[in-house]
């Protein structure tokens, strides 16, 4: 029991973090290109994640046991697995940044708690009734949040819905790949995945401008060392001790922070349309976690 209530502190306080990272994303993408601003804020994360490894290694093992751990086969495939997921999962979701506002992605990179149980099928894991009806309750909320009419969709919102679902891919591989791994190292190695690649997309589809770098600096500080360093190295720590579908039911309140970040910092509003709508989706990632929780209690 210990165990699982220091997971879910680690993912709640993590939960914090990313929602005010919207924030920082969105302003910085004022400033900068998305693959830029990728690129920077994983290349920070990695160059504050390696330092730290051994400093918490200190008193533990020698420097050559710090030094060794690196070279596990197995940190550096889950590394680079988990990273291109999150590669895809961070590109869809700061290009969507660009073409909407912060609190909406938020609630929708929420969807990925109801994606989460569903990717569960294909690992011969058979979601419940309460599940498939979260999954259409989630669906009309969405069309409330998202569309502002019949026919129309904002293109920001299906990269984000697409965001979300490669984010729930990342919550299962972590779930199946990190036990038993360093997870600031494999965290760092992910971070490392997602740099390069950034790169390569920010050299192909953007013109870098030193200016706006600097005028950039608070969002990438943030987003870089505590949304990526920090943050995901508590995702890691905390999905050890805890199942993913109820993992991802606390990881969902970020969405509820995103809203009110951008609410209180950016004086973003909603109608009452989208935020029936959020309310909506907010009500279907939770009744999609019913089934497992239940069956903890069993």
């Amino acid at each position: 029991m210990k165990e699982k209530i220091k997971g879910s502190l680690a993912l709640l306080f993590a939960t914090v973090i990313w929602g005010f990272a919207f924030i920082a994303q969105s302003v910085g993408m004022d400033l900068i290109g998305p693959f830029t601003f990728q690129m920077l804020r994983c290349s920070l994360a990695v160059l504050f994640l390696i330092p730290v490894s051994f400093l918490l290694d200190i008193g533990k093992c020698s420097m050559k046991e710090s030094r060794d751990k690196w070279k596990n086969p197995a940190l550096w495939k889950a590394g680079i697995i988990c990273g291109l997921a999150l590669f895809a999962a961070s590109s869809l979701q700061q290009i969507g940044l660009v073409y909407t506002d912060a609190g909406k992605a938020g609630f929708l990179t929420a969807m990925y708690i109801v994606l989460v149980p569903l990717l569960g099928l294909f690992l011969g894991k058979k979601p419940g009734l309460t599940v498939w009806f979260s999954v259409v309750l989630a669906v009309l909320g969405l069309y409330l949040l998202c569309c502002a009419n019949a026919a129309q969709i904002n293109i920001g919102d299906l990269l984000i819905l697409g965001a979300a679902l490669a984010f729930a891919v990342q919550i299962t591989l972590i779930d199946r790949l990190a036990t038993g791994l360093d997870g600031l190292r494999l965290n760092c190695i992910q971070s490392l995945v997602c740099a390069a690649l950034s790169a390569v997309m920010m050299a192909a589809t953007e013109t870098v401008e030193v200016s706006g770098i600097i005028s950039c600096w608070l969002p990438l500080g943030y987003a870089g060392i505590l949304s990526m360093g920090v943050a995901y190295s508590l995702q890691i720590l905390g999905q050890r001790e805890l199942e993913p579908t109820a993992a991802s039911l606390i990881m969902s309140l970020e969405s509820v922070y995103a809203a009110i970040f951008g609410w209180l910092l950016l004086k973003e509003t909603m109608a009452a349309r989208e935020f029936l709508g959020c309310g909506m989706v907010f009500a279907a990632v939770i009744l999609s976690q019913l089934p497992s929780r239940q069956k903890q209690h069993d």
